[in-house]
């Protein structure tokens, strides 16, 4: 398995791609590239095109501890150790983006990626500007070191589309109410009800890594998928990325279900004017259906505190969208009920002496 760092075809540093610009960019002489000019200065095919491209490569060094993996990084000769997800990373002694070129062959390589659109500077601002909101944050968890740990990270997952038919069936009912005289009279009217429509369903999307927390990935959607791009390695330089270690059958049901119910209360929410409804045909059925696997961008920062537990923050890297569990400074929350409650127990005190 090949790792592979993007060097600049000017003068052989690093190239990173850069969300704000969505260039490739060299650090040192500042060149910048994009996708179409990158593919022709360094053709992106064999590893042999690439490393005479001026590509960097090496091979894998060793396997070690189940899901530990040793790399030998391609620009300094330092071992990588990565988890065996682990598709994109950076040398821990030489700073440089490393591509593990192997995890993303063959039935593994994505059909898209989505590129980040927000970089680490906007990115550190949207978090700062979240914690203004949250009074009772240890300093720890966003003093310079940690900030600083923040990761851009390309999380794998599977998009769900197809085409639906829908067809409802049933009786309604109307109901008039009006009074002459003394007497008061109700007229029921019964209608056929019979309603069909076509949609076309696309992009609904899966986690597809076990690991992942759940509410991590899923919280930042969505993303606008009309900016996917069809997949290139070059997309990873600069920040870590995921690959797949689930497959789609483990979602068709669940998928197809959620998009038949989704169909069939659209067609329901249009039933209108009617006192009662009871539904005798309730039908979805699904053709042209495909599964496409999609790399998606997410900035990730971690927090362990005393107690071993994991807190997170995770914003969108195409819009900007937050969530995140934010730890809670027991000191800070002590003191502010102790500004509250104290004067307000003095004050108590002092009403039940003179009472």
């Amino acid at each position: 398995m090949a790792t592979i760092t993007y060097k600049c075809p000017n003068c052989g540093g690093g190239l990173r791609f850069d969300p704000a610009s969505q260039k490739y960019a060299c650090e040192y002489c500042l060149s910048a590239f994009t996708q179409e000019e990158l593919a022709q200065l360094v053709p992106d095919e064999t590893e042999e095109q690439a490393a005479d491209a001026g590509y960097a490569g090496g091979g894998e060094n060793a396997a070690a501890g189940g899901q530990a993996v040793v790399y030998t990084c391609p620009s300094c000769g330092a071992e990588i150790v990565t988890e065996e997800t682990t598709a994109a990373t950076f040398c821990f002694y030489c700073h440089n983006p490393v591509v593990l070129q192997g995890r993303l062959d063959g039935a593994y390589q994505p059909d898209y990626v989505l590129p980040f659109a927000v970089d680490r500077e906007k990115a550190k601002g949207i978090f700062l500007q979240w914690l203004k909101q949250k009074k009772f944050v240890p300093k720890s968890f966003y003093s310079p070191d940690q900030i600083e740990k923040m990761t851009g990270v390309y999380f794998p997952y599977w998009m769900y589309s197809c085409e639906v038919d829908g067809r409802l069936e049933g009786e309604g009912t109307r109901e008039r109410t009006w009074v002459s005289g003394k007497t008061r009279y109700t007229e029921h009217e019964k209608y056929n009800i019979l309603r069909t429509g076509h949609m076309e369903v696309e992009h609904v999307t899966r986690n597809a890594l076990k690991k992942a927390d759940k509410k991590l990935v899923e919280s930042v959607m969505p993303y606008e998928m009309k900016e996917l791009k069809p997949f290139s390695m070059a997309y990873l330089s600069g920040f870590v990325a995921e690959k797949r270690d689930m497959e789609q059958g483990e979602f068709v049901r669940e998928v197809e279900n959620e998009v038949r119910e989704y169909a069939l209360n659209d067609l329901n929410s249009g039933l209108t004017g009617y006192s009662s409804v009871q539904m005798h045909e309730r039908q979805a059925d699904l053709k042209d259906s495909r599964w496409e696997y999609a790399l998606l961008p997410v900035w990730t920062l971690t927090y362990r505190d005393g107690a071993g537990k994991i807190y997170y923050f995770a914003c969108n890297g195409q819009n900007g969208k937050v969530c995140g569990v934010l730890p809670v400074d027991k000191t800070k929350l002590a003191v502010f009920f102790a500004k509250i409650f104290t004067p307000l127990f003095i004050l108590l005190m002092i009403a039940g002496y003179f009472i």
